[in-house]
């Protein structure tokens, strides 16, 4: 048995945040799973983790990272199974084997957020790579700042895949371009410090409580789509993981249960996500 322990784990990680429920005082059945910061952010997890240990008698201990760090864990078999939502990662990480298979299991969107003054008119922009090149635009004349994560998640990938569409090059961008190298919630918090653009999910925007001078500006293109993939770590490249339990999860997370607590989500009324699990 190869596995790190936890001690070291958290040593070499100190940006690794871990969460969980704590172990009850019968024998449990223990399982970790890295998931992205905004999966976190949104709240759910604190609606799905008890339904977990009540259901399957399984306690899920989440490793609060981004899709990169993520993807990371499972590679050196620090966890059993990986939520993230990074879908070319994903499938490169299941050619190389680190993992048996990639499940869809629910979506939402991602949002551009910005001072609710919009400096760069991104509320009247036709595309999402459009108000990129707005925000750009300003941003060269001064006018605007924009955040990013700058941390190799999910969110982050996505904007930079959306830079490249708009045709612009953020190593080459000036001062205005804040590259902050931090999770969902802090970005955000960042964003309202400075009254500065951000791309996020639209679960972590609704459940931030620090919103300050910012608003929901741009949001609807079928590019800011935001899907969650479940991904079991493969034992074939790591004996010691717990496959069994990993798999468990996988079913649960695909039945009417998950579906009716993940749809069921709201946050002032408005949906989170959107199961669209597909049971075998």
């Amino acid at each position: 048995m190869n596995q790190i322990p936890r001690r070291l784990l958290i040593a070499a990680l100190p940006l690794l945040t871990m969460t969980g429920l704590a172990v009850p005082a019968q024998a449990t059945e223990v399982m970790r799973m890295a998931v992205t910061t905004s999966f976190h952010n949104s709240g759910l997890a604190d609606v799905l983790l008890p339904a977990i240990r009540a259901d399957l008698d399984l306690e899920v201990q989440l490793l609060v990272v981004g899709t990169g760090q993520a993807l990371k864990l499972g590679r050196a078999g620090d966890v059993d199974a990986v939520l993230v939502h990074a879908r070319a990662a994903e499938e490169e990480f299941v050619a190389q084997g680190h993992a048996t298979h990639r499940r869809e299991i629910m979506y939402n969107d991602f949002v551009l957020i910005g001072p609710r003054e919009d400096p760069a008119q991104i509320a009247t922009a036709g595309s999402a790579v459009q108000a990129l090149q707005r925000i750009a635009d300003t941003g060269a004349d001064g006018k605007a700042v924009f955040v990013s994560r700058g941390d190799d998640s999910g969110t982050h990938r996505r904007e930079l895949a959306l830079w490249r569409a708009a045709g612009r090059d953020p190593a080459a961008f000036g001062a205005w371009y804040k590259s902050v190298g931090a999770g969902m919630g802090a970005a955000l918090n960042i964003a309202a410090g400075m009254g500065g653009y951000v791309l996020s999910d639209r679960a972590s925007w609704l459940n931030f409580g620090n919103k300050a001078g910012l608003a929901l500006l741009y949001a609807g293109d079928p590019a800011l789509f935001n899907q969650y993939a479940y991904l079991p770590v493969n034992p074939a490249r790591h004996s010691h993981v717990r496959n069994d339990l990993a798999m468990k999860l996988e079913r649960w997370l695909v039945s009417d249960r998950a579906r009716q607590l993940i749809d069921g989500y709201r946050l002032n009324g408005e949906k989170l996500f959107n199961f669209n699990a597909v049971a075998e």
